[in-house]
């Protein structure tokens, strides 16, 4: 029967076949080793010259890295390591050999490795990320249809940004002009709330911000969530909730993925059972600076001072309330401080930075225009995104979480590029 090697604790004793790849391989006289991979998973495949045919003994000592190969065999339970299972291979078939692979066991650089990442999402390593990458997005995806939120997709073309900023790519569309690469899909699904309620979209979002850090890329995936009748404390208890739920998920599916990538989670199993610290901006500039950053009241925060604020705490923290003219103009104002707005960017622990960036949204007609103003925007522009505040305006609430960012977190990846498959950076744009 086809199994994968996911499923070997179910065949104990079994005769399958399984599909694959040549990880890695030694012999040992009369022994040959394999480590195959199915994409489910990784297995050694032992192959004894006694037990098979002169054919499949020369295939397997003639087999290279990275050869795609159909394996049959019975599976057995490891003599030494629980939970790890053996194929004692009877019957093997070389599919597709393989020419002598590029990325060997010594140490090659990033820029070697960047260039070969068609190759490289190959090694243990990366088939971790990747595999954690889709627990992270399954996991939002569930979290929001559990809490009622629509998926409405955004587009990837607008006319202009969703926060007035010139970090944009630009394209050519039509007789129109130009049009815009996303940024957020925030004041589109603003507009669906009307009619579901709640509702979220997940996708590709482009940054031209010429950034060179271990955080940034100029395309990444997002989710922007939005909620009517949601004000600000709310808003924040569904970005805890939601940052939880994924952590709970990698926690209870990724268990393989985090023994391969060696990552502690002991940091990311106390604080399920935490409260996320709030910290208003004024506080935290405070703290900052009795910590040692000379950061000043009305300037925005940056890398090291996030470390700085979760150094250590257990917990992630929101910084919320911000300084009016450091944010948007799409955010609400505090009525009991007009020079401050009902927003929180949340920090997490363990160098991760700023995950989720949320506010609740201006829903005042004359305020919001105003603000439009204020920014040197043109109300033309935005007219569409200012009629939703006159056709029946509610108290609502959002926010985005970037999903590589996430996934550098839980994994414990030192640099973004290695959370999406194929990075887009200031300085790489192949393959």
């Amino acid at each position: 029967m086809n199994a994968r090697i996911s499923q070997f604790k179910d065949h104990v004793g079994q005769e399958v076949t399984i599909q694959g790849w040549i990880q890695g391989g030694r012999s040992s006289g009369k022994i040959a080793f394999f480590e195959i991979r199915d994409g489910s998973g990784f297995t050694q495949a032992v192959v004894a010259q006694e037990s098979v045919s002169d054919d499949v003994w020369q295939q397997a000592v003639g087999a290279s890295q990275e050869s795609s190969v159909r394996l049959t065999g019975t599976v057995s339970a490891h003599p030494k390591k629980e939970g790890v299972f053996e194929l004692q291979v009877s019957s093997m078939k070389v599919v597709g050999a393989s020419e002598e692979y590029p990325i060997g066991n010594k140490e090659h650089g990033p820029d070697f490795l960047m260039n070969h990442r068609h190759l490289w999402l190959r090694s243990k390593k990366q088939w971790a990320i990747l595999r954690i990458r889709d627990t992270v997005e399954r996991a939002i995806m569930n979290f929001m249809h559990e809490q009622t939120f629509v998926r409405t997709d955004s587009p990837i073309f607008t006319p202009n940004a969703c926060e007035g900023t010139t970090d944009l790519f630009p394209v050519p569309y039509f007789d129109l002009g130009e049009a815009y690469l996303s940024q957020s899909g925030q004041l589109y699904i603003e507009a669906a709330i009307a009619s579901v309620g709640r509702c979220y979209d997940f996708g590709p979002v482009f940054r031209a911000e010429k950034s060179v850090t271990k955080r940034h890329l100029t395309e990444f995936w997002m989710m922007d969530a939005e909620a009517a009748f949601v004000e600000h404390d709310e808003n924040m208890n569904i970005q805890e909730a939601l940052v939880k739920y994924i952590v709970k998920a990698c926690l209870t599916e990724c268990k393989e993925e985090f023994v391969i990538l060696e990552r502690d989670t002991t940091p990311l199993e106390k604080l399920l059972e935490l409260s996320f610290e709030r910290l208003e901006y004024d506080d935290a500039i405070v703290r900052l600076n009795e910590l040692g950053s000379d950061i000043k009241h009305g300037e925005d925060l940056g890398n090291d001072d996030e470390g700085l604020l979760t150094q250590n705490s257990p917990v992630p923290v929101f910084i919320h309330k911000w300084p009016k003219h450091i944010k948007p103009f799409y955010m609400k104002i505090d009525p009991e401080n007009p020079a401050r707005v009902f927003n929180n960017d949340l920090i997490g622990i363990e160098g991760s930075g700023e995950i989720i960036g949320g506010s609740q949204r201006e829903d005042n007609y004359d305020l919001l225009l105003e603000r439009i103003k204020a920014d040197g925007l043109s109300p033309e522009e935005y007219e569409w995104y200012l009629d939703l505040r006159k056709y029946g305006s509610v108290p609502h609430s959002g926010f985005g979480i970037g999903l590589e960012r996430m996934v550098r977190w839980m994994s414990g990846t030192e640099h973004i590029r290695e959370c999406i498959p194929f990075p887009r950076l200031v300085n790489r744009i192949k393959p």
